[in-house]
């Protein structure tokens, strides 16, 4: 009788990777009238430090603009390692594009808003995100240009 390996995920470690702030045109755009645009953009990444053991990072980039003129800029990458082993192929891609991005996320979001509340600015609290609808929009877009390339 062959014993199965148990699956295995655990957490090792959360923590920040790499953190920016730039304020290029303070004290200047401070005494700027105007309501800011903010423009928020996240990326995820994943990849094997080696057998079992899987860097997953969130990075935001927070662009706040008054009257076309950049307020500040915070990029910040908040990452996790983690321990996922015996797990079928099929069940790897959602566990490392949505369940590891969901348990950084919540780190990344206060590191954000703590910096910028910092500058002395009210801090911009990033929404929640919904990993699994956005792994499956990447699904859809991969197979429709899949068959795109196809015809």
């Amino acid at each position: 009788m062959s014993e199965q390996a148990q699956p295995t995920f655990s957490i090792q470690r959360i923590y920040l990777k790499d953190m920016s702030l730039e304020m290029p045109n303070a004290p200047q755009i401070l005494l700027e009238q105007g309501q800011p645009q903010v423009d928020v953009q996240l990326n995820l990444h994943a990849e094997p430090v080696q057998d079992g053991l899987y860097e997953v990072s969130v990075t935001a980039t927070v662009t706040t603009k008054v009257n076309d003129k950049a307020l500040f800029l915070v990029e910040a990458k908040q990452a996790g390692l983690f321990e996922i082993r015996n797990v079928p192929e099929e069940q790897m891609q959602p566990i490392i594009a949505i369940a590891c991005p969901q348990i950084v996320y919540p780190y990344l979001r206060a590191t954000v808003a703590d910096v910028i509340n910092r500058t002395g600015f009210p801090p911009v609290h990033l929404t929640e995100v919904n990993f699994q609808a956005m792994y499956e929009s990447q699904l859809a877009q991969a197979t429709a240009a899949q068959m795109g390339a196809a015809n």
